[in-house]
């Protein structure tokens, strides 16, 4: 049977009543397991009055109060993974490990939630002039939105919500409707917690709620992570529309390695960071750029470590990699690899016709491995989103450097070597916003932020960490001048001396 999915609203479950459904599938088999309602301008209208409703009493509660439920909250989350994580396996398809490492790095980010308070301590100058004193602070923003993608549907809305919770400020959580079920989960858990009504929000739906929340008056500030085009004409609109944004757009990450590199080392990261969660993510490494005389023997590594990757349902705990997320996706991925001898790319490993006994209805797809791959293949140019890694090949460090710089995204990139000299320059020189260093998917720790160059970004401040708490916050001087207690009017006696 069929379950549906409705919206959060002021604390409670609010059942759909636009008419208008969305199919959710289970990636592992094809079939449909769920219903999701997808939002009418009106029922965006209702969260963001409920938010803003929440917001004139939670915008000045205490830190403490604001602390004592994220802490709460944290516990509740950690006591819920494996809930949380099936509920990712069951939409997403992801396998069963990869959805509890989800859970975790988003776990990161409460934890700095819980520790706000050290992040809103203002700043004091005394005595700038004679007896006047200058403060800066930090207040919250008002009602804010989050839009968030399918690939992480737990681990992304928890880069956003818990630092706007914690700043003071009230959030409504646009999920993906393609896997709506996590982020109902978690406010389930946040309302346990004791967080009061309507301080978070969830709204399911399309294009309609989406413009809505970019358009509404009373909505403040923007999240949003998912592709560049849309990150563009999300940063668009809303800017237009008078809100701060943070839209993180897509990517084309690049794996510099080197002649001196660890080539073991340096193709366990490759296929790690190319084929984990099935290469749905936007700091999947994408394309290994192989410098000098070793491209012939890093791809053979590559090879061999690929083809030993065990793909299946992600209920199954020996499967290493799951599905992809709809049958149209893993379709568009496959063309990627069908077109891309044509395009003049040595075509090593071709996983388009990979199914799985059992679960051939499923959205299966194998992984791919593409060799030579010229800067005009589409394969190169285009964010595919799945499970194909491409090898370019350079003949010195600084061709590689300006092969990376020339590609439109700046998401993340990574260098494989020895050298801490070529280390040093590469991470001063390459133009990405997160660079690893025999690291493959720099992905920062919750008190960094993250956040790409170029196409990978628009906006100025990229999400969570210190860059997070200035995006949910707007700072305010306060300049104060008090006369002094000896200049009273007289006949008022404040037991101060006047000898001066």
């Amino acid at each position: 049977m069929t379950k549906s999915v409705h919206h959060w609203i002021g604390g409670k479950t609010v059942e759909g009543t636009s008419g208008n459904w969305g199919p959710v599938t289970d990636p592992a088999t094809g079939a449909v397991t769920t219903q999701v309602a997808l939002a009418s301008v009106e029922e965006v209208d209702a969260a963001v009055a409920a938010a803003k409703d929440a917001f004139a009493t939670w915008g000045t509660s205490s830190l403490a109060q604001r602390t004592t439920i994220l802490f709460k909250f944290r516990a509740l989350l950690d006591a819920n993974r494996d809930a949380i994580a099936e509920l990712i396996v069951a939409e997403h398809g992801k396998v069963h490990s990869d959805a509890l490492g989800e859970v975790a790095r988003g776990l990161e980010i409460v934890d700095l939630a819980c520790g706000i308070t050290t992040q809103l301590k203002g700043e004091l100058s005394t005595q700038v002039s004679n007896r006047v004193d200058v403060a800066s602070i930090r207040q919250p923003v008002g009602v804010v939105a989050g839009i968030t993608p399918f690939n992480f549907p737990a681990m992304v809305p928890m880069w956003m919500f818990p630092i706007a919770i914690a700043t003071g400020n009230t959030f409504i959580l646009k999920p993906s409707e393609k896997d709506p079920s996590p982020s109902l989960k978690i406010a389930e858990l946040l309302a346990e917690a004791g967080l009061p009504d309507g301080v978070f929000n969830v709204v399911h739906g399309d294009k309609v709620a989406v413009d809505r929340l970019l358009e509404h008056p009373d909505v403040s500030a923007i999240s949003f992570v998912g592709s560049t085009p849309i990150a563009r004409y999300i940063h668009t609109t809303a800017s237009a529309n008078g809100k701060r944004v943070q839209a993180l757009g897509g990517a084309k990450n690049h794996m510099l390695v080197l002649p001196d590199a660890d080539l073991d080392a340096a193709a366990d990261a490759a296929v790690s960071a190319a084929y984990g969660s099935a290469g749905e993510r936007c700091m999947a490494i994408s394309a290994v750029v192989a410098v000098g005389s070793i491209g012939d023997e890093l791809v053979e590594k590559i090879r061999e470590r690929a083809e030993k990757i065990k793909i299946g349902p992600g209920t199954d705990p020996t499967s290493e990699m799951g599905p992809l997320i709809t049958a149209v996706h893993r379709d568009k991925v496959a063309s990627y690899v069908k077109g891309a001898a044509d395009e003049g790319c040595e075509v090593v490993l071709d996983g388009t016709g990979y199914t799985v006994e059992g679960h051939e209805n499923g959205h299966w797809i194998g992984l791919s491995l593409l060799d030579h791959v010229p800067t005009t293949a589409k394969a190169y140019q285009d964010e595919i989103f799945g499970p194909v890694l491409c090898v370019l090949r350079a003949e010195t460090y600084e061709e590689g450097l300006a092969l990376i710089n020339a590609s439109p995204f700046g998401n993340g990139t990574a260098i494989f070597t020895r050298d801490g000299g070529a280390a040093r320059r590469f991470q001063l020189e390459v133009q990405a916003g997160m660079v690893g260093v025999n690291v493959p998917i720099p992905v920062p720790v919750g008190y960094h932020s993250f956040g790409g160059w170029k196409d990978s970004l628009f906006g100025d401040h990229h999400i969570y960490g210190n860059d997070g708490v200035h995006f949910y916050t707007r700072g305010k001087v306060v300049t104060t001048r008090w006369p002094d207690p000896s200049e009273a009017p007289a006949g008022v006696d404040l037991g101060f001396p006047r000898n001066h």
